[in-house]
């Protein structure tokens, strides 16, 4: 399974903080955000490919290309300004 877990307005848009995701949606990040997107609704708003996303694969940051498999955590969350 791969670990999917949602920050700050991402986990308010879709209404959750974590899911589990079979390993057939092993791939890149930016594969599995496609196939969350694809869901639509609050998916295809809070993962639109417009809206700058981060994501981090086993506490890492990741680029769109990282692979991702099995027993991988991935975290999506947006981006953060400080002061």
């Amino acid at each position: 399974m791969i670990r999917v877990l949602y920050f700050a307005s991402l986990r308010e848009t879709v209404g959750t903080d974590a899911e589990q995701l079979p390993p057939a949606h092993a791939g890149s990040v930016a594969d599995i955000r496609a196939r969350l997107r694809a869901r639509g609704g609050a998916w295809a708003a809070a993962l639109d490919e417009q809206r700058r996303v981060l994501a981090a694969v086993n506490q890492q940051m990741a680029r769109p290309d990282t692979p991702v498999a099995d027993g991988d955590e991935l975290a999506f969350f947006p981006p953060v300004t400080g002061g």
